[in-house]
């Protein structure tokens, strides 16, 4: 009887999670109710409530397990000798634009619902916020990894915020393709790789400029 029971539990929250991501992906996050939300998963908005707290509650359980996901698979890129700092570079923006198209719907859920920065000192407290903050570090040192030596952190964090951008343009441009991901990047991919070799060039002649300076 108990396992009957949990099943059904687990059924429940299952129903939420999908109506609440569907909900939040067609009609924003600030607009859907918990009623709609309870409505659409089948269940009474007191039933949701069992469950998950609030909508950021949601927002949370949605986002937290894919980031992760992402994050592990970056950071083995980012670790793997095999690869130059170059090649490292392509290899986790790759994986940061694919998985943004196999997810674009939830995009905005991921990475901009909720948001605060991602390129300051100050350590985040909400989960999801320093899940975001730990993908943009390994953005970061990815591709501080490409550049020469040089004392100013604060040009590396505007490179990082540039680097970043450049991605999220990138994801931007296809979030409302009718492409698949396969044929995007088939597509794409070298005119990807190529806007990242011209952006690390930009970057390094940035600091050669400076160097003059000096």
């Amino acid at each position: 009887m108990g396992s009957r029971q949990e099943m059904r539990s687990e059924e429940t929250k299952n129903a939420i999670l999908k109506a609440a991501g569907e909900l939040f992906s067609q009609k924003g996050f600030e607009s859907v109710s918990i009623r709609e939300i309870a409505k659409a998963a089948g269940c009474s908005h007191t039933t949701l409530y069992i469950y998950f707290a609030d909508k950021e509650a949601l927002l949370h359980q949605l986002s937290i397990g894919p980031l992760q996901a992402l994050q592990e698979q970056m950071e083995a890129a980012l670790s793997d000798s095999s690869l130059s700092p170059e090649g490292r570079l392509k290899k986790v923006s790759l994986q940061f634009i694919t998985f943004c198209l196999l997810h674009r719907t939830m995009h905005t859920l991921f990475f901009m619902v909720k948001a605060s920065r991602v390129d300051v000192a100050a350590e985040p407290t909400e989960e999801l916020q320093i899940q975001r903050t730990r993908l943009f570090e390994v953005l970061r040192r990815a591709l501080i990894a490409c550049l020469p030596e040089h004392d100013q952190q604060d040009e590396n964090l505007a490179f990082a915020r540039i680097y970043t951008y450049t991605l999220q343009g990138i994801i931007g441009t296809y979030t409302h393709s009718e492409e698949t991901v396969e044929q995007l990047l088939e597509r794409l991919t070298p005119t990807f790789e190529l806007s990242l070799e011209v952006l690390l060039e930009g970057c390094k002649q940035v600091l050669r400029r400076g160097e003059g300076r000096g």
